[in-house]
């Protein structure tokens, strides 16, 4: 009987491994993917938001190259935390089915079956893209993750989207050879949200024509060998080689609804939880990370929610020195 399972191995699954460790509890972290696996699908030239110090955990310094680290310099980092803290993990290894009993969880794994008495969902939302849900896009030109522009050189690319990662997709794609960009956006203009640097960059690649930008549009159907999308003015068909659907990507709500986790009535799917705490409506299920924000995705962020990890497990100490006494 493990006192905490917590199910993410990314930054804030790790950090709440460690806290885990400080205060002697027995614990596993269990992940479907690599160590901090969507860091490891993000754009291979990515760089962060971030300053290295804000992505630190376990205090452990991060030293990088630049004020701003790449996605190259997290891996290594979060490897060195891993090694450093010799934490329980348990990697490639997929939640099967997670049972809520009368006083623990029993979880089936891909690879075996555990018990825990509380459980920590530290899932991010990475893992589970917004899918356009239109004819066509289960064909292998549709992508929902990007790693590089390499494959896309002197090909007719479509770029859905107009956040961070679609500006990026679309600049980096039109400057390595692809031989046109075009991006459908469903809203008005680019993202206000989108980093300061590379706004500009892309209103003035669309402005001066280099690469084509429909705002208020969305796709009909996606074909072989082109695309059909609307506007305002009406229909029209594109000819096309990938589409890369950079749509975004949402919490794995099906887990916490297995779970007991109910929602507040709000746009977001705001899941419940205590903030004091960390522990949700259902009791011994605590939550952490961006999977405390719902659709907002937006809210939270390894900077700011690194922070529950010391919050969970001083609760499941409290928790557990309760239950001895």
């Amino acid at each position: 009987m493990k006192d905490v399972i917590i199910i993410g191995a990314g930054p804030i699954g790790l950090a709440c491994g460690i806290e885990a460790e400080k205060k002697g509890l027995d614990y596993l972290i269990f992940d479907k993917g690599c160590l901090v696996n969507s860091l490891y699908n993000y754009p291979l030239n990515m760089t962060f938001f971030s300053t290295s110090d804000k992505l630190e955990i376990g205090e452990v310094p991060f030293i990088s190259h630049n004020s701003k680290p790449t996605r190259a310099e997290a891996l290594e980092y979060y490897r060195r935390v891993a090694s450093q803290w010799e934490l329980n993990l348990k990697l490639y290894e997929s939640i099967n089915n997670i049972e809520k009993l009368e006083n623990n969880f029993s979880i089936t794994t891909s690879k075996g079956k555990f018990s825990s008495k509380t459980v920590v969902v530290a899932t991010g939302f990475y893992d589970k893209p917004f899918m356009l849900n239109v004819a066509g896009e289960n064909l292998s030109k549709v992508k929902h993750y990007y790693t590089e522009p390499h494959p896309y050189f002197g090909m007719d690319i479509i770029v859905v989207g107009a956040a961070n990662s679609a500006v990026d997709v679309a600049l980096e794609t039109y400057r390595k050879g692809a031989k046109s960009v075009t991006m459908i956006i469903r809203e008005k203009e680019i993202g206000s949200n989108v980093k300061y640097w590379a706004r500009p960059d892309i209103i003035n690649r669309i402005k001066e024509g280099n690469i084509k930008a429909y705002f208020e549009a969305s796709i009909i159907e996606i074909k072989e060998d082109v695309v059909l999308f609307e506007d305002k003015m009406g229909k029209h068909e594109i000819s096309n080689d990938y589409v890369l659907a950079m749509t975004g990507y949402e919490p794995n709500f099906e887990m916490l609804e297995k779970l007991g986790v109910k929602f507040h009535d709000d746009p977001f799917k705001t899941p419940v939880f205590n903030d004091k705490t960390m522990e949700s409506n259902s009791e011994g299920v605590y939550l952490a990370g961006v999977v405390c924000g719902g659709y907002k995705t937006n809210k939270w962020f390894i900077e700011n929610s690194r922070e529950h990890a010391l919050t969970v497990m001083g609760a499941i100490e409290i928790k557990k020195k309760l239950e001895v006494n």
